[in-house]
């Protein structure tokens, strides 16, 4: 367990930083917060699914086809979360947009490996 934790902390920083900077940069850029998310998110996902079937849950007996459409379920479900509590954010506090979008994905962090430690990746 121990094990499955340092590697998803250590993927999770990986794709956590590739997300946060591609979302930061198109922001810069002039596209929408919602649409810089989208953004982080599509560049984040491969590190994050390839990082945590090879490292992360490295034990597991999972398919790859079955392995992938769940943790693909379980992304989607986190930015699901992840573009709601931006918005909300972002329309009810005066905080910019660096920091609420560092302060959720911490947030839906814990809940997407939760998931993907006892569903996505679970031994069949």
């Amino acid at each position: 367990m121990r094990a499955s934790v340092l590697g998803f902390i250590s993927v999770g920083a990986l794709a956590a930083g590739v997300h946060y900077i591609v979302a930061l940069l198109s922001h810069t850029w002039g596209y929408p917060a919602a649409t810089a998310n989208w953004m982080g998110f599509l560049c984040a996902f491969p590190v994050s699914y390839l990082g945590h079937r090879h490292w992360s849950f490295r034990g597991t007996q999972a398919s790859h086809a079955a392995a992938f459409v769940k943790f693909l379920a379980v992304a989607l479900f986190g930015f699901l979360g992840n573009q709601v509590l931006l918005w909300l954010g972002l329309t009810y506090t005066p905080l910019p947009f660096w920091f609420v979008l560092g302060a959720v994905m911490v947030i839906v962090a814990i809940s997407t490996w939760l998931l993907s430690r006892f569903w996505a990746f679970q031994h069949e």
